[in-house]
């Protein structure tokens, strides 16, 4: 989570792109340039998230768009290699202004390696296979898409906004448009009450896609997330560490995805887990044992959001 880019120029200037609010990115975006093209989430009613709660959603115009870039060029030159495109689902914009951003940002930085972005599987959905195509050929190498999970149930109980085959058929589209995904799961995100559903639904959606990348984060709750509303009834148990192992194993078993790259690395995971699907399937389950017979889980206090 970013707050503020400020930096400081020779001379005592300062280079501020105009963020509004806390900004979000993946972890592996932790190097990259971000630039907001949306303010907050257009859905923004998942009722695990709060990090979109104290922003109004809007497109920003291109020319405030443009400026950012103009503004990072002038203090970084030549020395950005990825692009990020923020907030929630910067793919909500238009086909032809985002291919006009991107090839202004390409214009700015001829020789970063990669754009990327956050998109929701409605965003994906609604854009036609040839506008996707336009996009990738202009630069957007990649697309994040939070699954969250592959379990139809607990979709509609957190309020995702997508249904299990729109993710799906999301996934799918990219695929095929030449646009990698990483696609993002939740820990835990069923409770106890689904965790068999949601571990084996979310290997099956991740078979049906065959992402480029799958993460894994553990789900993690701010007390003002609506998700609190059924655990204090006791509609919703939250699992602990040695549950957490038990959901992973049931996934690892289910999941047929060769050549998927596999992540649960993130702050919020009791367990640092990575491999390649399916080939170190084994490997990370012989992991997994070594864990909970040691309990070498991570503490409580060491995860973060």
């Amino acid at each position: 989570m970013f707050n503020d880019n400020r930096v400081s120029r020779k001379g005592g200037d300062q280079v501020l792109l105009k963020y509004e609010g806390a900004v979000y990115r993946p972890p592996s975006e932790a190097r990259s340039l971000i630039v907001q093209l949306t303010i907050g989430c257009s859905h923004n009613r998942c009722t695990f998230c709060t990090m979109y709660k104290d922003k109004r959603f809007r497109i920003r115009s291109l020319a405030e768009i443009k400026a950012d870039f103009t503004e990072a060029k002038a203090y970084y030159g030549g020395h950005v290699r990825r692009i990020f495109l923020a907030d929630g689902d910067a793919l909500v914009m238009r086909t032809p202004d985002l291919l006009e951003i991107l090839d202004f940002a390409k214009g700015c930085f001829p020789d970063a390696e990669r754009i990327t972005s956050y998109g929701t599987p409605a965003d994906i959905n609604r854009k036609s296979e040839d506008e996707l195509v336009q996009l990738r050929r202009a630069g957007l190498e990649m697309i994040y898409l939070g699954a969250e999970s592959g379990d139809a149930v607990t979709l509609e109980n957190v309020c995702k906004g997508a249904s299990r085959e729109e993710i799906i058929a999301a996934g799918r589209k990219l695929r095929v448009c030449g646009i990698k995904s990483s696609v993002t799961l939740i820990s835990g995100l069923g409770g106890r009450e689904r965790l068999t559903e949601h571990a084996v639904e979310s290997a099956d959606l991740i078979s049906q896609i065959q992402p480029d990348y799958v993460g894994f984060l553990t789900l993690m709750l701010e007390r003002d997330a609506m998700i609190m509303e059924e655990i204090n009834a006791g509609r919703l148990t939250l699992l602990q560490a040695e549950d957490v192992v038990e959901e992973m194993r049931l996934f690892l078993q289910n999941v047929d995805a060769e050549g998927t790259v596999f992540r649960s690395n993130h702050a919020s995971n009791y367990i640092v887990l990575k491999g390649t699907l399916n080939e170190d399937i084994p490997h990370m389950l012989r992991y997994l044992d070594e864990i909970k017979e040691q309990n070498r889980f991570h503490p409580e206090r060491a995860r973060r959001l």
